[in-house]
């Protein structure tokens, strides 16, 4: 089990400045969106001591006669915090505590990496971690457990792939579950076989997962606080004044409860239960009331349809190019999916469903249909990732009122993978912002972190590019998905807002809004998508209170004084 110190934990706390009284940040080249979307340049913001914007300043407006504090904003730029629609926070957290494979090229630099880190804990009894990536390797099949063996095998090794679809076991990880020839493939899960028999490879994809997951050692309360409070900081550097947790399990929620109570809770977090049970256990009747001044909610559910792409468990019309036969896994009936968004929806609780492949797509768009028959206030019924949607669904986001969750940089990172699986003849309604926002549908951008890094400026790259860190392709893949970078910026701020239920309470800049909002190096709205990715957080502020600075050297101006 993991043992580490939780005493660095509070240490980022004191980064954190009291607003306790009006107070101005002027001299700013700043801009947030309006109600409508339009991009209002401002030169300065004066917020109050509950951490809400009072007044938004214009170059020529006459400045407030008084005010408690006053800040020069030494003319850097100015921008409203940015809003992470779709997460794990737990995860990124524990992420970081845990072995990391997510750089790893090849399947000898995994192999080390495994190693390394076996031998700098000798105290771990299972070795744990996330990240790999056979796509990356260019291995052309999974990985198998005799892979694992060579370079431990005293102990059991349980390692995630950078989806969280799959996972990759060593022999004795697989044995400690008593996973052997004999056992046969669970609902919603494949057991992978190595070639020419039925004895388990190391790979288990989605469901089967569990069948492992089961014994690998839960971390404790203390551990989980400490992951949050990892996750925040690196959140909190990278510009995200709100998140949307996917999956929340009741121990998640208690550590989020504790940091609450105990004032570690800095960043915003909407939470979406890890199923109908966890729901219910957590929120009881109804979804509460918004927490510490609005930084936590329970806003509903989190139900999954099926896999990923890139362990072939999305839920395919056809099957996959590159692997004649196989469809995907879809982990629920029609019957099943339409009860479980009921029994959320029927006592308030908004549904968010995972789906990835066109076939899952098109099942929650139908269900949508038929339950908007039923329950005809504003659902805001939400589809996490929508990665792969029949040309022919698409314009039912707009018309049934279905927000796409989606998560730009998975275009960048999955593209080549995406044209392998699906085949040249398939991508049209892959990763297809700009047509699912032209229908009408609204558009929530997030990161999916860990799977991917949590930084929103590279997201906003690839939304307005369509192209990698390294430039390619050029001119985008399929391009006419492109969006405008005003288009994007309501993305990662008033359409994840809105997504997440709180457009009344953050996402712009504006008065009787929380005052979360970013002091940033560039323009975001003026750099190339190049630079935008290179954007640096110089600090962020959460309703009103500074919770992080950028590290000063010499060279640079020292952040500003509340």
């Amino acid at each position: 089990m993991i043992r580490l110190n939780f005493a660095v934990a509070v240490s980022a706390l004191a980064l954190a400045s009291p607003a306790l009284a009006d107070t101005l940040i002027d001299n700013v080249d700043g801009f947030t969106l309006d109600d409508k979307g339009q991009v209002q340049r401002i030169s300065g913001l004066v917020f109050n001591a509950d951490g809400k914007v009072v007044q938004l300043l214009r170059r020529g407006d006459k400045k407030p006669a008084k005010t408690d504090y006053y800040i020069d904003g030494k003319g850097r730029v100015l921008m409203p915090g940015l809003i992470d629609a779709h997460l794990h926070i737990m995860s990124l957290g524990i992420a970081a505590m845990t072995l990391d494979l997510s750089a790893t090229k090849s399947l000898a630099e995994a192999q080390a990496a495994i190693a390394k880190f076996a031998a700098d804990h000798p105290e771990r009894k299972w070795i744990i971690g996330r990240g790999w990536n056979q796509e990356v390797w260019k291995l052309g099949r999974f990985p198998t457990a005799a892979e694992i063996d060579a370079v431990v095998k005293d102990r059991p090794v349980w390692l995630q792939r950078v989806d969280g679809h799959a996972g990759w076991g060593n022999s004795l990880a697989l044995s400690t579950a008593g996973v052997t020839a004999a056992t046969k493939d669970p609902a919603g899960g494949r057991i992978e076989r190595l070639p020419g028999s039925q004895a388990p490879s190391g790979v288990m994809v989605d469901g089967a997962a569990a069948l492992i997951e089961k014994h690998v050692p839960q971390p404790r309360a203390a551990e989980r606080d400490l992951a949050l409070d990892k996750a925040q900081d690196l959140l909190a550097s990278k510009g995200v004044t709100a998140a949307a947790d996917m999956g929340t399990s009741i121990e998640d929620w208690q550590a989020l409860r504790r940091a609450g109570d105990s004032g570690r809770l800095r960043i915003r977090v909407m939470s979406y239960a890890s199923g109908v049970d966890a729901m219910t256990l957590i929120g009881g009747s109804e979804p509460g009331p918004w927490l510490y001044d609005d930084k936590l909610h329970l806003n509903g559910v989190k139900i999954y349809l099926d896999g990923a792409l890139g362990s072939r468990g999305a839920s395919l019309k056809a099957a996959y190019a590159d692997a004649p036969g196989n469809k995907g896994l879809s982990f629920l009936t029609p019957a099943q999916l339409r009860n479980l968004m009921s029994r959320a929806a029927m006592d308030g609780f908004q549904v968010a469903v995972h789906a990835i492949g066109d076939e899952a797509n098109g099942q929650v768009l139908g269900a949508v249909l038929e339950l908007n028959q039923t329950y005809k206030s504003d659902r805001r019924w939400r589809i996490e990732h929508a990665q792969v949607v029949d040309p022919a669904d698409i314009q039912r986001f707009g018309q049934l009122g279905v927000i796409a969750s989606m998560q730009p940089v998975h275009q960048t990172s999955d593209r080549t993978m995406a044209e392998a699986r699906l085949g040249p003849n398939r991508l049209s309604g892959a990763y297809a912002w700009k047509s699912i926002a032209t229908s009408g549908g609204k558009l929530a951008f997030g990161s999916d972190a860990p799977v991917e890094s949590p930084d929103p400026f590279a997201g906003l790259a690839a939304a307005i590019s369509r192209q990698g860190p390294d430039g390619q392709p050029f001119g985008g893949w399929q391009p006419q998905e492109r969006l405008t970078r005003e288009a994007a910026i309501a993305g990662f701020t008033t359409g994840a807002a809105y997504a997440g239920l709180a457009e009344t309470r953050f996402g712009r800049l504006a008065p009787g809004l929380r005052a979360d909002f970013l002091l940033v190096d560039r323009d975001p709205l003026l750099a190339s998508p190049t630079e935008l990715a290179q954007t640096r957080v110089l600090e962020t502020w959460v309703g009103g209170r500074r919770i992080y600075s950028a590290p000063v050297t010499s060279a640079q101006q020292k952040p500003s004084d509340p």
